[in-house]
């Protein structure tokens, strides 16, 4: 395979984990990792590397676009952010002291029944709950543009989706992974945010981790302009349609998009938490 080739197949895988990236809320990383080890030999840590200017480049691209538009609350991305980054620090220091391969077989199976819950559409009866004291203390409740027309949200459970994010956080530290699954599942099913929001504004979050997380692999020589450029430029592209895409999609369809994703995201960290290959 030539240079050219290579770069070619790269471009159009990372157009495709952009999409899903930017429709899901999850990033390219959980499609790109695999696919650049599996596939095409690339070192892990290279890969890693790759995926995290990927996730700053749907973050980027999509979440622009979705901010513009009216879907991501900013509001809520900040906050959960904090901790989100604690836990993310947590992780990384208990990273040598607990066996990875019981976490990843518990996230896996986390991720599994997951799939299955969030495939379900929310019941009308939980789309016009009344506002919770603490959101409205915080200004987290809003609105994003429906089919309908503009449409109100009031945020529930915030101090169990902030315990949420910081689980999210300490498992993306612990395992390596990125934790926007966690994040979209924890606005979605606990903190009753409408989807559309849930993943728009997980797209905001992911690229804020990502950001910090890259500038340690670019100290470390772990990030390769060859193979970074493709998957920059592929999963840019990607995410930009994805945006698009979004606005005019049915959220059940979305639903079943994310279920798919994070039902093959659970498999595999079962079979390398069952393998000890993690």
């Amino acid at each position: 395979m030539t240079i050219l080739e290579f770069t070619a197949i790269v471009a159009a895988v990372s157009f495709v984990a952009g999409l899903l990236g930017s429709l899901t809320g999850l990033g390219g990383g959980v499609v790109l990792v695999p696919l650049l080890t599996t596939l095409f030999h690339v070192d892990i840590r290279y890969a890693i590397g790759a995926s995290l200017v990927s996730v700053i480049a749907t973050s980027s691209g999509a979440a622009a676009s979705y901010v513009k538009e009216g879907f991501s609350n900013i509001r809520i991305g900040m906050f959960l952010e904090i901790a989100t980054t604690f836990g993310a620090l947590l992780g990384a220091f208990l990273a040598t002291r607990i066996p990875t391969s019981a976490l990843a077989i518990i996230f896996g199976l986390v991720m599994v029944y997951s799939a299955f819950l969030s495939r379900k559409p929310r019941p009308r009866a939980e789309r016009s709950l009344p506002p919770d004291p603490l959101a409205t203390r915080l200004r987290m409740n809003g609105s994003f543009p429906d089919a309908e027309g503009l449409r109100f949200y009031n945020v529930q459970n915030v101090p169990s989706g902030f315990s949420l994010m910081f689980g999210a956080g300490a498992l993306s530290g612990l395992l390596g992974i990125g934790s926007g699954a966690v994040k979209v599942l924890a606005m979605d099913q606990a903190m009753r945010i409408p989807f559309k929001v849930s993943t728009t504004t997980s797209n905001f979050m992911i690229g804020v981790t990502a950001a910090a997380s890259a500038g340690i692999y670019l100290s470390r020589g772990y990030i390769d302009p060859g193979l970074a450029m493709p998957v920059m430029l592929g999963v840019l592209a990607g995410s930009l349609l994805g945006s698009r895409i979004l606005v005019k999609a049915e959220t059940q369809s979305l639903r079943f998009v994310f279920a798919g994703v994070i039902l093959v995201l659970g498999l595999q960290m079962l079979y390398k938490g069952f393998w000890g290959k993690i």
